[in-house]
């Protein structure tokens, strides 16, 4: 693997935030994203977080929730103060972003985005998050990448 180097690693060292980014071997074929980095690191698969970018009354949103749960779009759209969201289409959400599907990082996107972070995260001392490219993640205190965003908290995993 090329360098670790990504957005969002750059970010976090910019900021001087506690944090270690964890490699493995990321296999294309796998079905879940989040499930292989759980199980790679030998991670409860609840403290692995995956970043699902949203469409929240025509504007792009972003929610993390655990990677064995599903993004709850009413209780995101109420979140972030609107009243309809859909998830966002694949171009729409790595044109935002900057990152490819399957390893969009919360942290360092090209455009800022809003975030809510699910509230299950708090339970963990740290939580783990893409890095920016499959097969890299972070490891950081939920609240350090709550303030790093300007991100809330909220029940969106369903």
């Amino acid at each position: 693997m090329a360098g670790k180097g990504t957005p969002a690693t750059a970010l976090l060292s910019k900021k001087g935030v506690t944090h270690r980014v964890h490699a493995y071997d990321h296999d294309p074929r796998a079905e879940s994203f989040g499930l292989e980095a759980a199980e790679a690191l030998g991670q409860s698969p609840d403290r692995v977080f995956k970043t699902l970018v949203a469409d929240v009354d025509g504007s792009l949103t972003v929610g993390v929730v655990p990677v064995t749960g599903q993004l709850d779009l009413k209780a995101l759209a109420a979140a972030a103060g609107g009243k309809k969201a859909k998830m966002a289409e694949i171009a729409a959400a790595e044109r935002a972003t900057g990152y490819v599907a399957g390893g969009i990082s919360p942290l360092g996107q090209k455009k800022r985005l809003p975030v809510v972070i699910d509230t299950s995260a708090r339970a963990f001392d740290t939580i783990y998050c893409s890095a920016g490219r499959r097969g890299l993640e972070i490891e950081l205190a939920p609240q350090d990448l709550a303030d790093l965003l300007q991100a809330g908290f909220a029940d969106i995993a369903g």
